[in-house]
């Protein structure tokens, strides 16, 4: 106001006072008629000027698998800034991969399946066609998510997988479209070719321990009459061979490794762990942030762009129904306020399920000895010195896959050969010298589904794979033993087979062999496609090809849950390609494509093998 006096002098003091109290009121009333109006604006200003300083371009939930790409892919844009929300701890202590040995050392890795600091340690309802068991399912809760739990077996799938995720409407998603991110994502210790990549952030290794169990495997599956194969992942699935693995430099290299850590130091990248999401925020249906508790400490955190789920097959879609999206009756049952009704979150849940059988090894050259106390203690002391040794590998190292009868169009069955003897996921030791396959069938014609138990995030889900309710799996699983024990019968195991330890020679009979599959079969740990990807059109589709959550705005689900079938192996190395394939989709730049790879057929489909 002092423009307005500079002109005006006053003779009088009377007069000044009238003068001065006239300006007063005059201007007192021109600013009553804005400040109402100013205040307003004021305090929107400020509470959007709070919401910025604690807003993202991007939060990603969860940094598994998924996750963790992701974060390095969409921070690679200095101008995006990314909040990536994890509920488990970090996997290095004071910043050191050694003192968290039980996650990096290879060869340790039941320690994290049986303990619930890493491991959100889940378990199914009773199966009713499974003798009543209830069955465990570990899930990564740390950095890299299951990346830092699993057998670190790098297996793609075979090329019409992604075929058929194409015809069931995750149109852009056919091989030719995926096979260019397997590749971006990874390097090879082989090197580059027309399947392998030479220049990713994923190491992939074989194994290096040459066991004479290992040998005798590929023997015998070539004298039963399969074709070797030198790549599982590339021309030729079909066949046995030497398994990739993802180990880098005796080290197991997770997402974490892989991607996270490189990404860390980025001044547009903000990483949280201990933080639990509980809910999605919504306005309307837009999404426009994350509620989560830290420290007991209930908080808010806004997204301008997009809020991406990759908490994987259990934990997204559970997030989705505990924030309004899923089937709106289930969901009004536990008091939760619908944001839009999708039917189809957790449902189509699919899951391998494999069994092992046990041969007695007659020969001290399995890894029992390995086990034993001051074994263990070499063992342990060689991999923190020099990252070499036994404890440098799983020894998963060689494996295959197979066809179950004459007219199936591509392998149905996997095999994965250890020179040892697991029991109860590990938490039971071994008791003698012992190798074992793990076996079962790929593509599963039981699905299953997940619900909320109550509108508790801290709750568990109901999770119910319904396994065995068809007749064709419980026959797939007969195949599996007859076909693994013709396997095991021939000349290469000569010298090393002693009895039969599971399911042993007195199981025979189709019934029995049932009854056996019933005990013992356990999951594989491969949960999947409970957000299935579609078109807008299906009424169980979750999302559509872009990733994007049907009905909603600016939400995405990128984890193994959107997978429209479950794929022929093991899902780590697909769920990396889906989130290398999504970040390209969320930039905006066009799909990579290579056209006319050549993919291995059987000769004839006349023959099982």
């Amino acid at each position: 106001m002092s423009y307005l006096m500079k002109g005006f002098k006053c003779h009088s003091p009377v007069m000044c006072k009238v003068a001065g109290s006239l300006l007063k009121a005059h201007t007192l009333k021109n600013m009553l008629g804005i400040s109402e109006q100013q205040f307003k604006i004021s305090r929107a200003s400020s509470q959007l000027s709070s919401e910025k300083a604690n807003s993202y371009h991007y939060i990603i939930v969860g940094a598994g698998s998924a996750g963790c790409v992701l974060a390095n892919r969409l921070t690679e844009d200095p101008q995006s800034t990314v909040l990536l929300l994890e509920a488990g701890p970090k996997d290095t202590l004071l910043g050191s991969k050694r003192l968290m040995w039980k996650i990096h050392m290879p060869a340790a890795l039941t320690y994290n399946l049986c303990d619930e600091k890493y491991n959100w340690y889940y378990h199914t309802t009773a199966q009713r066609r499974m003798d009543n068991r209830v069955m465990y399912w570990p899930r990564g809760r740390v950095w890299g998510g299951s990346s830092s739990l699993n057998a670190m077996v790098y297996i793609r799938g075979h090329a019409e997988d992604y075929n058929r995720w194409s015809r069931e409407g995750a149109r852009g998603w056919d091989y030719e479209h995926c096979l260019p991110y397997f590749k971006k994502a990874q390097t090879h210790e082989l090197g580059p070719d027309q399947y392998r990549g030479g220049n990713g952030p994923l190491h992939v290794s074989r194994g290096k321990t040459n066991h004479p169990l290992h040998q005798a495997f590929l023997e015998a599956a070539q004298q039963a009459g399969y074709p070797f194969t030198d790549d599982m992942n590339g021309y030729q699935q079909e066949g046995f061979g030497w398994m990739d693995m993802t180990i880098h430099q005796g080290q197991r290299w997770s997402t974490a490794s892989a991607y996270l850590r490189p990404a860390i130091s980025r001044p547009n990248f903000s990483v949280a762990e201990k933080t639990l999401v509980t809910k999605i925020l919504f306005q309307g249906t837009k999404c426009i942030g994350v509620e989560y508790v830290k420290n007991g400490q209930r908080k808010k955190v806004f997204a301008n762009k997009e809020v991406i789920l990759s908490g994987g097959a259990i934990n997204s879609p559970q997030l989705l129904m505990l924030s309004g999206i899923g089937n709106a009756d289930d969901l009004k049952k536990l008091g939760i306020p619908v944001v839009c009704h999708l039917p189809g979150v957790g449902q189509n849940l699919q899951d391998h399920l494999e069994v092992y059988v046990q041969q007695k090894c007659t020969k001290p050259i399995t890894l029992y000895s390995a086990q034993k106390p001051l074994n263990m203690v070499r063992i342990g002391l060689e991999w923190l010195w020099k990252f070499t040794g036994e404890g440098a590998t799983a020894h998963l190292e060689s494996g295959g896959f197979i066809r179950s009868e004459p007219g199936v169009l591509h392998p149905d069955i996997q095999f994965h050969f250890l020179p040892s003897q697991v029991i109860d996921h590990g938490r039971v030791a071994s008791t003698m010298e012992a190798y074992q396959v793990h076996v079962g069938p790929m593509r599963s014609t039981s699905v299953g589904w997940l619900k909320l138990k109550s509108s508790d995030p801290n709750d568990h889900p109901i999770i119910e794979p319904n396994y065995l309710s068809t007749e064709r799996d419980i026959w797939e699983f007969r195949q599996c033993v007859k076909l693994t024990r013709e396997i095991f019968a021939q000349k290469a195991f000569e010298k090393f087979r002693g009895p039969e330890i599971q399911p042993g020679n007195h199981v025979q009979s189709d019934k029995e062999i049932d009854a056996f599959i019933r005990q013992k079969a356990d999951s594989a740990y491969h949960p999947s496609c409970t957000c299935k990807m579609g078109q807008p059109s299906d009424s169980t589709a979750v999302v559509d090809p872009q990733t994007k959550v049907i009905g909603v705005e600016n939400l995405r689900v990128v984890d193994a849950s959107i997978m429209p079938s479950v794929v022929t192996g093991n899902l780590n190395a697909p769920t990396i390609m889906i989130a290398e394939k999504t970040a390209d989709i969320i930039k905006g730049l066009p799909s990579l494509q290579e056209k006319n790879v050549p993919v291995y057929k059987p000769k004839t489909l006349e023959t099982q093998r």
